[in-house]
């Protein structure tokens, strides 16, 4: 499994998108870094708590894809100057700052 560094996860993230709407929350990625893949998308997480893959969903050119679905025959991609939305149902964002995990 390759990790990838948070400084460069920070990198991927768009300032200011992170918010609820009427199913959950959201918020977007873009990639300026380089093109990527992955066969598998760990659980996210909010605040330190693990939030269930079932709900997590990414969308790319408006293809919704959950995250239980990615694997070796059915990858994540990261595609090169694309932006990409997770959105995470069920679960809204109480007032403040959060800190969002993603692997």
């Amino acid at each position: 499994m390759i990790i990838v560094p948070s400084f460069l996860l920070k990198r991927l993230y768009v300032k200011g998108s992170l918010c609820n709407d009427n199913k959950g929350f959201q918020f977007q990625l873009k990639n300026t870094l380089g093109s990527g893949y992955g066969n598998e998308l760990l659980p996210l997480t909010l605040d330190g708590k693990e939030l269930p893959r079932e709900s997590s969903y990414f969308v790319l050119d408006t293809k919704e894809i959950p995250f239980s679905a990615v694997s070796k025959d059915n990858p994540f991609t990261l595609p090169m100057n694309k932006t990409l939305t997770i959105l995470v149902r069920g679960v809204t964002l109480p007032e403040g700052s959060h800190k969002i995990g993603f692997s």
